[in-house]
């Protein structure tokens, strides 16, 4: 196998320009946004675009390699962390700053792009649950609550505070100590349901 040679700085910074504007078009216009209308929020050509993303859907597999990537190392830092319930929260704190910087609800409609997608999206997976049973083992978190209960948490801070007009950009953080605090042991009562299956 070749390779990969690295991009040279002024295509590395195409690169990085479109993944931004790609994500600002897609948060205002959903899926249906063009590759036109990216390449003009960019500032480049459209063949620009083609040149690193061949398909729309490479573009979006683009941005969601990006941001899980992100969270994924946060994550794997605060595996071993000598606090569980704080790097759990740490971790839950990372993934609602990074959708409270941009609406990226689009992502959830963008499905399974490519192998690497569901590659990543699953490493983010395990390292919740893992994150989850740490801290459920250390006594900071409920022993009812699993990670398929944090993960479908994960989005609720954001969205809850997307409902509120003219939000204050930090309103987010309410709503994620909410949602911790009823992660506690602490006044715990018994849920209603059982958990969801682990995705």
């Amino acid at each position: 196998m070749t390779p990969t040679r690295p991009l040279r700085a002024d295509a590395a910074r195409n690169r990085e320009l479109l993944l931004a504007a790609a994500a600002d078009e897609f948060a205002e216009r959903g899926l249906d946004a063009s590759v036109a209308d990216i390449a003009r929020r960019a500032g480049v050509g459209k063949g620009t675009v083609f040149r690193h993303f061949a398909t729309k859907d490479d573009l979006l597999a683009a941005i969601v390699l990006d941001r899980v990537e992100a969270l994924n190392a946060v994550g794997e830092r605060l595996l071993d962390a000598a606090d569980p319930g704080a790097a759990l929260l740490e971790f839950l704190t990372a993934a609602a700053h990074q959708r409270q910087q941009r609406d990226l609800s689009f992502l959830q409609e963008a499905g399974e792009l490519s192998p690497e997608v569901t590659r990543v999206r699953s490493r983010m997976f395990h390292i919740v649950r893992t994150l989850v049973d740490r801290a459920r083992e250390h006594g900071a978190v409920r022993a009812d609550v699993t990670g398929a209960d944090v993960i479908l948490l994960m989005c609720a801070p954001n969205y809850v505070a997307g409902y509120v007009p003219d939000a204050p950009p930090d309103l987010w953080r309410r709503y994620l100590a909410i949602i911790f605090d009823g992660l506690r042991p602490e006044g715990a009562h018994a849920l209603p349901h059982p958990p969801p299956p682990a995705p």
